[in-house]
């Protein structure tokens, strides 16, 4: 027989592979010798109540012999001589439209500025130990894009979009762990991320896709507003009609380009604000109502948004038991962000905690700029972060978050997890106001929620700016194409339609549908 079945149970009931078959058969009122397997189907932790459960919905056969699993498997078609389409950017828009393009028979051509996986991590590792920034070789460019070495978290609230399951199935056929496929909150890990992304270029070319790494976009061939290729650093140019422009948030010289070549693009909302960092035991004590967390729960995270003075102040990518790590793109500026491996297993907890910023907030300074006036504000933080850490690399300033609050310089700093190191520096005094004000009575009211939180062990790092976009490139949402531009198709968080890994897999893959449209009809 088979029956699907929820339970309630405690963490070390879901973790004993022993304990679990005796309360599925006393739910179903059988042995649990009749039992043939057992597959979980959904899982997440409710820890609201004084004693964390783990809700669980698990696929049951008994009496009878289980059918063998079949791995889902995806029709990639040979594409060498077929009709090609470029994508500008390897993050998971690009990556994810390829492998559309490829189970529709067209030849994807990915334009990526950085550089391959392991060659890159050697780029993140000198980073690491402040030994200078490679402008295309970092956290935010290369193969797999931002989410490759920065955690690898695929939650999404974007189920709207497209279909989620298949994202996460076509992570698990690449080489993600079973878990993601059921867990509320999947995540990979910036230590096996890598290797699944290598796997996903690896069927992209061995099915006649190219993948051009080294390639800085610089100009996009137009004709009579109309796309016919793309040119590169290096004078390379590739021919085809139809473009995915999925270049990431940070490829800021894509929109000044855009902008220099007269095609339209538009201001949009976004975040910044700084990281915070907490020891995981602590922010462990306050989720999971105990002194010590138990050896069968993970790591705990937090959620936290408040209203102050008409803008959202929010938590934004939370790393339980992870790193801060330094996410810039060029040596004029700090820009920090939090990454955790799959183990979560780092003694520290991490959050971006960012101020939501509308078009009409940028200061009037910026206005010469057109829509590229939030742009120019991001950048002018990320300077502004660089010039108080005293000229020291990727040392980024940082502030006991107590001291934020209260507007005192810190005297030291507790231990943190930002490896190339911190500087001591008085970010409430610096950080333009709209942002600062509103995060310091943001931590207050966070403190009334988990009673503690404004720490003087705690420590605010500078500064968290790439939560978002600050420009979109437009498109027609019956087309996919920009409203001016034939062949022109934005995709992604660099063109403002998403936010993390899922969400961007999502729409690389609804931008690779119409490009299927256009093309084939």
């Amino acid at each position: 027989m088979l029956k699907e079945i929820q339970l309630s149970l405690t963490p070390e009931q879901a973790s004993n592979k022993v304990l679990l078959p005796k309360f599925i058969a006393d739910k179903l009122e059988i042995s649990p010798l009749r039992i043939t397997r057992i597959r979980t189907l959904k899982k997440s932790i409710d820890s609201r109540a004084f004693l964390p459960k783990v809700n669980a919905t698990y696929e049951v056969y008994w009496d009878e012999e289980a059918p063998l699993l079949q791995k889902i498997e995806f029709d990639f078609k040979i594409v060498n001589d077929k009709t090609p389409v470029l994508i500008i950017g390897a993050g998971p828009a690009g990556l994810f439209a390829a492998l559309k393009l490829l189970e529709s028979g067209l030849k994807p051509i990915i334009i990526e500025r950085g550089k391959n996986a392991r060659e890159r991590k050697l780029d993140i590792a000198q980073l690491n130990r402040n030994k200078g920034i490679d402008p295309d070789s970092n956290y935010c460019f290369g193969e797999g894009g931002a989410g490759t070495f920065s955690d690898g978290k695929l939650y999404t609230r974007s189920k709207k979009k497209g279909n989620t399951d298949r994202i996460l199935e076509l992570f698990h056929y690449h080489g993600a762990a079973e878990e993601i496929l059921y867990e509320s909150h999947p995540h990979i890990g910036s230590d096996k991320l890598p290797l699944v992304i290598e796997n996903i270029s690896k069927t992209i070319t061995s099915h006649g896709g190219e993948i051009h790494f080294g390639q800085k976009l610089t100009e996009i061939i137009i004709e009579n507003n109309e796309v016919k290729g793309c040119k590169t650093a290096d004078g390379s140019i590739f021919k085809a009609n139809s473009l995915i422009l999925a270049t990431g948030h940070s490829a800021h010289d894509i929109y000044e380009m855009l902008y220099n070549q007269g095609v339209s693009i538009e201001p949009k909302g976004f975040a910044m604000g700084v990281r915070v960092e907490h020891k995981q035991s602590f922010i462990d004590s306050i989720q999971y109502h105990c002194k010590t967390r138990s050896e069968y729960l993970p790591a705990a995270s937090y959620n936290l948004v408040e209203q102050v003075n008409d803008r959202g102040v929010y938590s934004f990518c939370m790393c339980p038991g992870g790193h801060i790590v330094p996410a810039g793109s060029n040596k004029n500026e700090i820009v920090v962000n939090g990454m955790s491996a799959s183990l979560r297993n780092s003694p520290y907890a991490n959050s971006g905690i960012v101020v939501e910023i509308r078009p009409e907030d940028i200061p009037a300074e910026f206005n010469e700029f057109g829509p590229l006036a939030g742009l120019k504000f991001q950048q002018s933080v990320e300077n502004l972060a660089l010039k108080n850490n005293g000229g020291q690399g990727q040392k980024a300033p940082a502030q006991r978050l107590a001291d934020f609050v209260d507007g005192k310089l810190s005297d030291d700093l507790p231990e943190c997890s930002y490896l190339p190191g911190l500087i001591s520096s008085p970010i409430h005094f610096w950080l333009p106001d709209i942002i600062s004000s509103r995060l310091r009575e943001g931590f207050k009211k966070f403190n009334r929620k988990m009673r503690g939180f404004v720490s003087y062990d705690a420590v605010v790092v500078g500064v968290e700016t790439r939560s978002s976009s600050a420009v979109r490139v437009p498109r027609n949402p019956e087309t996919g194409q920009h409203p001016t531009i034939k062949g022109l198709f934005p995709a992604g968080e660099g063109s403002g339609y998403s936010g993390g890994i899922t969400s961007s897999a999502i729409d690389g893959e609804n931008a690779a549908v119409f490009v299927v449209k256009s093309v084939i009809g």
